[in-house]
Parts: C-alpha cells; sequence; structure tokens
C-alpha cells in the first residue's frame, strides 16, 4: 500500500461507529484506559466535559477517537507549534487525516489545508489560541461547508491564574463558543486544583460540565530525591544508570543548560540543549533529534517538552527545584508515557529556594507564587513516603497496590527503615562547631572542620586549631550532612543567605546549653547506585527472562523501526511504541489474525507494516 494513500483512509469510514470497535480497529487497543470511555461517551453525547489526567494517562484519545465518530471536524486549541506538528504526524501514521493551522505554513500550504478543510478531507484541526482569535481562522471555520462537531482545549489550566502556566489568550477562547453553540466542548488538562478546575469550568463558558478527575498516581515512575551535592557527578551516575535511554534533565536558567549540555557532551554522552535563548531554527531541530531518537539527552529549561508525546524517555532530572508541584508534576510527567518503569530524580538545594524568591518578589502574583513554593519545598524535604505526599497535594489518597513491592514507590520507601537513635553527642559537636566558627559558614565547611580537613581555607582561618577540629571522625562526611538536615528539620539549626549559613536557632541554643539526649531517625548509609532495588536500573525490557529469540527479535524491530521512520520522516514511536515491539516479541504472531492481538496494532497498521513484521519474526 503506498503511504500517501494509507494516511488518507480515515476520513468519514467510522462516523456514528461504536467506540469498542473504532479502538481496535484504528489505534490497535483491546481495552480503554481509566475514564477515557465515560469521558468519550460524554463528548459523543454532546455533553461538555473537563477531564483531569496525567501525563500518559490517555488524554489525546478523548478527543481523537471521537473526532471520528461525530461528523465534521474536531477542532484542537494546542498552546505550541510543536504539539501541534507532534500529533499531526502521530495521527497521520495512523491513518487518520489531520491538520495544523500555524504560522509555519506558507501562504500555499494554508490554502491547501483550507480546502481540504472545506471538503471534508481533514478530521482534526489543531489551531493556537493566538490563531483562533484571527479573523482568518475564524471565517475559515465558519464556511458553509465546515461542520464543527467538537472544541477541544488542549492544556486547559493555562485558562486558569491559578494555574501554573497561565495565559491570557486562552481567556478568547470562550468567544469561540458563540460562534459554534451547538459544539461539545472538551477541556483537558494533566494538572488542576479544584480552584483551577472551576476557573477553567467557568473562563471557556463551559455549559453544566461534567468533570472526570483521573488518578494522579503514575506507578511507573520511581520518585527520588537528593541532596544537590556533587550535583554533576549525581546526574552522570545518574545517566551511567540508564545507559542508552532517552532522558530530559530540567533546569531553571539557560546558563544551567549549556554548562551541563557542554560538559555532559565533553565526557563523550550524546546530549543538546534546549531554552528560550537559541534560536527557533536551533530549538526545533535539536527538539526533533531528541524525538527521532538521534540524541539520547536533551538539557532544558520549563519552555521544553509541553505536548511531546514521545513514550520513551525513561527519565527526567531536576538539576534545580521547580516553582511548583504542578511544574514539577508536569515535567516528569514526560518520563514513561508508554506505562513502563521509568525513574524522576530531583536534586534539592535550600540554595535553589533563594533564587526562585528573588523572581517571586518581582512576579506578578508574589503571594501566589509564594504558596506553590511551599507546596514543593515541603514535597522535597518530606521524609515519609514520596508518591504519598505528592498524592496528598492534589487532594488524593495513595492506597498501594497489593502485588507492588514497598520499593518500587520512591527513595523513602526503598531505603532501609530509619530508626531512632541517639546522637545526643555528634549533635553537640556539630553545634558547637557552628559556634567556634562563628556562625559564618555552611554545612559543607563545618564538616570538614570535624572531620579535621587540611584545607589550605580552613588553615588560613585558623580553623585546625580549634577544640572541634578533627573530633568528629565517627562519621563520614555523608553522614554529617544527613545529621545536620535533620537538625534543620527538627529547629534546631537553620541557613540563612545566599550562601546558606548555617546558625543556631533559640531551641539549638538551649540544647547545648542542658546537653539533654536526643534522638533522630538517622538512616543507614547506602548508595543509591549499588542497590538492587526499583531506584535502580528498572528498564530491563525483556518478554521473558533468557528468552533469546525475543531479544533478537526486539533489536531487529528496532532498527527496522528507526529506518522507516528516517524514510518518512517522522519519529520511530510513531511508527510503533517500544510496547508493541515488546508485545511482538513476546507473542511472536506467525499470521495476520495474531497480528491483530498485539498491543497498539490496529488494522491499519496491519495492512501496512504486516508482511514486514511476520517477516522480520519469523528470520530471528
Amino acid at each position: 500500500m503506498c503511504y500517501n494513500n494509507y494516511v488518507k483512509i480515515v476520513a468519514n469510514a467510522f462516523e456514528k461507529a461504536e467506540p469498542k470497535l473504532v479502538l481496535k480497529t484504528v489505534f490497535g487497543y483491546d481495552e480503554f484506559r481509566p475514564l477515557q470511555k465515560d469521558i468519550i461517551s460524554q463528548v459523543l453525547k454532546g455533553c461538555d466535559t473537563l477531564a483531569v489526567m496525567p501525563t500518559g494517562g490517555g488524554k489525546s484519545l478523548c478527543y481523537q477517537l471521537p473526532a471520528l465518530i461525530l461528523p465534521g471536524i474536531t477542532v484542537v486549541v494546542s498552546p505550541l507549534i510543536s504539539l501541534m506538528q507532534d500529533q499531526v504526524a502521530s495521527l497521520k501514521t495512523a491513518g487518520i487525516q489531520s491538520a495544523f493551522l500555524n504560522s509555519t505554513l506558507s501562504w500555499e500550504e494554508y490554502c491547501r489545508v483550507s480546502e481540504e478543510i472545506k471538503s471534508g478531507q481533514i478530521k482534526i484541526v489543531y489551531v493556537s489560541p493566538e490563531g483562533l482569535a484571527t479573523n482568518r481562522i475564524r471565517e475559515l471555520l465558519s464556511s458553509a461547508e465546515v461542520k464543527i462537531s467538537c472544541i477541544t482545549i488542549d492544556e486547559a489550566h493555562c485558562v486558569s491564574q491559578w494555574g501554573h502556566d497561565f495565559r491570557p489568550d486562552y481567556l478568547e477562547i470562550s468567544s469561540i463558543r458563540h460562534l459554534f453553540p451547538n459544539a461539545v466542548m472538551l477541556a483537558l488538562t494533566a494538572t488542576a486544583t479544584e480552584q483551577v478546575r472551576q476557573d477553567i469550568c467557568k473562563n471557556l463558558g463551559m455549559k453544566n460540565p461534567k468533570v472526570f478527575i483521573s488518578s494522579f498516581n503514575r506507578e511507573n515512575i520511581y520518585l527520588e530525591v537528593q541532596p544537590k551535592r556533587g550535583a554533576m557527578e549525581t546526574v552522570i551516575a545518574y545517566i551511567r544508570k540508564h545507559a542508552g535511554d532517552s532522558g530530559i534533565i530540567y533546569c531553571n536558567s539557560r546558563k544551567q543548560v549549556e554548562e551541563i549540555a557542554q560538559t555532559l557532551d565533553k565526557k563523550g554522552y550524546s546530549v543538546l540543549p534546549y531554552h528560550a535563548g537559541l534560536s527557533d531554527e536551533v530549538r526545533a531541530k535539536n527538539q526533533e533529534l531528541f524525538i527521532k531518537d538521534e540524541v539520547q539527552i536533551i538539557v532544558a529549561t520549563i519552555a521544553f517538552g509541553m505536548g511531546i508525546n514521545k513514550p520513551n524517555v525513561r527519565y527526567v532530572i531536576n538539576y534545580d527545584l521547580p516553582k511548583s508541584i504542578e511544574e514539577y508534576y508536569q515535567e516528569i510527567g514526560r518520563a514513561g508515557r508508554d506505562g513502563l518503569p521509568s525513574s524522576a530524580l530531583l536534586l534539592y538545594s535550600p540554595g535553589d529556594i533563594h533564587k526562585i524568591k528573588y523572581f517571586i518578589d518581582d512576579s506578578a502574583d508574589p503571594e501566589k507564587a509564594e504558596l506553590l513554593l511551599k507546596g514543593m519545598i515541603n514535597y522535597a524535604t518530606s521524609r515519609s513516603c514520596r508518591r504519598k505526599a505528592l498524592l496528598a497535594y492534589f487532594g488524593e489518597t495513595y492506597e498501594k497496590a497489593p502485588d507492588l513491592p514497598d520499593n518500587c514507590c520512591c527513595d523513602i520507601c526503598s531505603s532501609p527503615a530509619a530508626e531512632l537513635k541517639d546522637v545526643t553527642i555528634p549533635a553537640q559537636k556539630f553545634l558547637c562547631c557552628i559556634i567556634r566558627t562563628n556562625q559564618r559558614f555552611g554545612a559543607g565547611y563545618v564538616t570538614d572542620v570535624l572531620l579535621g580537613s587540611k584545607a589550605q581555607r580552613i588553615i588560613d582561618n585558623g580553623h585546625n586549631r580549634l577544640s572541634t577540629w578533627g573530633i568528629g571522625t565517627e562519621y563520614s562526611k555523608k553522614e554529617w550532612l544527613e545529621l545536620c538536615d535533620l537538625l534543620i528539620d527538627e529547629n534546631y539549626i537553620r541557613k540563612t543567605g545566599e550562601y546558606n549559613v548555617l546558625e543556631l536557632t533559640d531551641q539549638g541554643k538551649r540544647f547545648v546549653a542542658s546537653r539533654s539526649p536526643l534522638m533522630l531517625p538517622m538512616r543507614p548509609t547506602v548508595s543509591r547506585y549499588n542497590t538492587n532495588v526499583r531506584g535502580e536500573k528498572i528498564v530491563a525490557e525483556k518478554p521473558a527472562v533468557n528468552d533469546a529469540q525475543a531479544e533478537a527479535i526486539i533489536q531487529k524491530l528496532k532498527a527496522w523501526r528507526k529506518r522507516k521512520a528516517d524514510d518518512l520522516n517522522i519519529a520511530p514511536y510513531m511508527i510503533f511504541g517500544d510496547k508493541t515491539l515488546l508485545d511482538l516479541a513476546a507473542k511472536k504472531p506467525k499470521n495476520r489474525g495474531e497480528l491483530l492481538n498485539v498491543y497498539g496494532i490496529g488494522r491499519l497498521k496491519a495492512e501496512e507494516f504486516g508482511r514486514t513484521l511476520l517477516q522480520l519474526i519469523e528470520e530471528s
């Protein structure tokens, strides 16, 4: 079958069809994900709907599938050009005719797409909120030949000033309802508190909307927070642990992005930067290389990743503290969209708080920004289950699945239990050393004095002659820093100023004077990179243990997928995701009927790629 014909198969063929039939025939899935069926049912009934579903939860299907069943077209309001292009390319590989209307189109291309829309060849049209406000696009969509059945608002939290990514342009979307009063409206977002949900319904002018809130729990993502000490070494160790995998490293500044990308590049890693300081052409090229698996690692500011559907990102590293839980959740949600095991590492330093607060003072709503940051700090400093803390922020109670081991959850749950230990003497030593150094230094310096360091700075300050110099050899540096964190948590000391100088609180001063017993939950020292827990190399993708044939099939399929994607100038996952390749290797189909039982292979893709797939499996 010619590919150009293949991508034009699905136009009006499924109007009024059963959703389950379309799900299997077009998308190759046997079952809906949680809430998808209910949301789709509401849309098909013509009822306005708000769906809050986590990244990777299957939001796109909630409008893509109804678009094939409803007459006319579905308009999708999307905030980013890259998102539109990514979605359209993916839809075309499934045989679904779609298009985008944005500034990247030449006048000739715009006219061609306009004619395809008017002639009924297009089922899904992507536009930006800014584009939707233009007379040209409104006149096109209002043409007598065009019927708008559904208006979908993606990233709907942008309409709320309490959302983490508020965009004034989104407030203009509500006027579209006056032009198309009979079209059903579907609003989609991955994160929305009660306040944000109310704003979405009100500001979009939704009519008695049905609200669906999916679980925010992404069980396939392992959550981890580490102190930001020796950060670059930690990042490199993490990348080595995930050798060969796609990953994203998020930073809060362009300068940090460039420094990390350059460091990793010099060490031989496949890496590129992404931030607003780069030209549009460079950003687009770097993103394309990452999506097409030509580059393994992207170091980026928050500007990267919104709406990108790359399913095989195996890890996300937050090098700097995000400004809110919503922002953090969006970023880590870009890992493991295919449902396979993935990881999220946050490097936490109180110093990041001061940097963020510097910008908060200049923000439009400092009080709101401060509140959002507080939620992020509470998560990062939590000493109980991180998943429980994360879900609690969104008003959800975490209940671990009965068959899920504790060490599959987060670093807290997979670490040895912290028992209360008598730290009276070490705590006295630490606090006294802070006093002896005149409360002018940070945790690292105080620790070095306790360990008897002969660093030039300590000698120059004369601190090698202090009574506390060298009296702390019973602890390693890591253990002293752990004790320091505990003493901060318990309000015996605090960090002040830009350089996180340690000083005693009133409670700490009373403790030094009274020498009363102190019990704190010191955890055993465990290397996160030498333990056999979920936080380690969790992406072993073997259909069966010791199945050499399956391994050979996977490698052949990946090589074929890459060649085919290059030929079509699309990302490999748009052909088939990793989950489909694993299922092919596990089931080893021998004919077309068995091929249709594989995850993610619908009738159209089976017709296009089936013969090649069966041949590759047979030859392995």
